[in-house]
């Protein structure tokens, strides 16, 4: 079809439950597989072919979202930068977008859900069907935590929310495409028990006043990342994926094993890596063991100490025999242990772990 389309990235909210590393940034620009969040939806939503990006978020971090993104040009995208001022719920955040989304259809995606298969189905169904929205739905062994869509004739007919006895195991995911029908649902309808407005009862909005709505159902991988283990489950997902590259300097007296990214700057001493592994830039991996499935970020330094399924961020230090795993290192935080049992943490920014031997 010959219209174009938008997107808009919901990058609202707290992030209280990803404490403490968004006491001190964004939940979105947290890093994973040496990435922030949002940049990893950013990529799913440029395969689509879609390049003008409204990307919501709250006036708190909305600094931090320009630094990092800029004008969106490195990452083939035009960004645009939408404040909301309360969080009052996903369909909020979405009604704020309308002075950018205008008469078009657009798409929304959540800037923390990453999906193996990418998005690009939900646009190529709403282009070729043109209904009033697409939805994203994906079966789960317990649809009881989620949004659960009931599917009738092709046609999504009902919506649950979190529902105690599930009438299907269809969970909505944090994908859709839709007209601006969207906005005339989201001032209609009213707040839910939580004091927001909701997409799922804008949906419902639709579905009651015969628009068409279709679900379109993905295979692979669903993650969103809320919590800290979700980074480091979203870490091994998105390292499985990458394309080996080195541009660092390795020695001669280190061992590079399985899928490595090693960026520009970045230096392996008489160390072992073992992928699938990302260094960042000016990383310093010396006389250490990375990987499997680490993320090791810009400047960042491991020294005599192992690392394995962990996100060590911009500047994080291991050193002095730490053996560690299932870690999370927030920027410039540090882990001083003599060597022992691995040891698992999530330490937010510039703290210091540090156990001193005796003698």
């Amino acid at each position: 079809m010959g219209f174009t389309m938008r997107a808009v990235v919901l990058c609202g909210g707290e992030g209280t439950r990803l404490r403490p590393f968004t006491f001190t940034q964004a939940k979105h620009l947290l890093p994973v597989a040496g990435r922030p969040v949002v940049e990893h939806a950013l990529a799913a939503v440029r395969a689509t072919g879609i390049r003008d990006v409204g990307i919501v978020v709250s006036p708190s971090v909305e600094g931090q979202f320009r630094e990092r993104l800029g004008d969106g040009s490195r990452l083939g995208l035009s960004v645009t930068y939408i404040v909301q001022p309360e969080p009052k719920g996903l369909a909020h955040a979405v009604l704020c977008a309308e002075g950018y989304v205008g008469d078009d259809p657009f798409l929304v995606y959540l800037g923390d859900n990453l999906l193996q298969g990418g998005i690009a189905g939900v646009v190529d169904l709403f282009r070729s069907q043109n209904p009033a929205a697409v939805v994203t739905l994906r079966r789960v062994d317990d649809p009881r935590r989620f949004g659960v869509a009931v599917i009738e004739g092709g046609h999504l007919v009902r919506l649950v929310e979190k529902p105690p006895n599930p009438p299907s195991d269809l969970a909505i995911v944090g994908a859709y495409a839709f007209t601006p029908l969207l906005f005339q649902a989201a001032r209609e309808v009213k707040p839910s028990f939580r004091g927001e407005l909701e997409l799922t009862d804008c949906l419902q909005w639709l579905v009651d006043r015969g628009h068409p709505v279709l679900p379109y159902e993905v295979r692979g991988w669903w993650q969103d990342v809320g919590r800290p283990t979700d980074l480091l489950v979203a870490n091994r997902l998105l390292l499985a994926q990458i394309e080996p590259r080195v541009e660092g300097e390795v020695d001669g007296s280190s061992t590079l094993d399985g899928p490595v990214v090693i960026e520009r700057g970045a230096r392996i001493v008489a160390s072992r890596v073992v992928g699938p592994v990302v260094i960042g830039e000016e990383a310093r991996i010396e006389r250490s063991t990375v990987g499997p499935n680490a993320a090791v970020g810009p400047r960042a330094v491991v020294r005599d100490a192992e690392v394995a399924d962990s996100i060590l961020m911009d500047g994080a230090c291991v050193e002095q025999g730490a053996r560690i795993a299932g870690v999370v290192l927030g920027r410039g935080a540090r882990v001083h242990l003599p060597m022992g049992r691995p040891f698992s943490a999530f330490l937010g920014d510039e703290s210091t772990l540090e156990v001193k031997e005796e003698g």
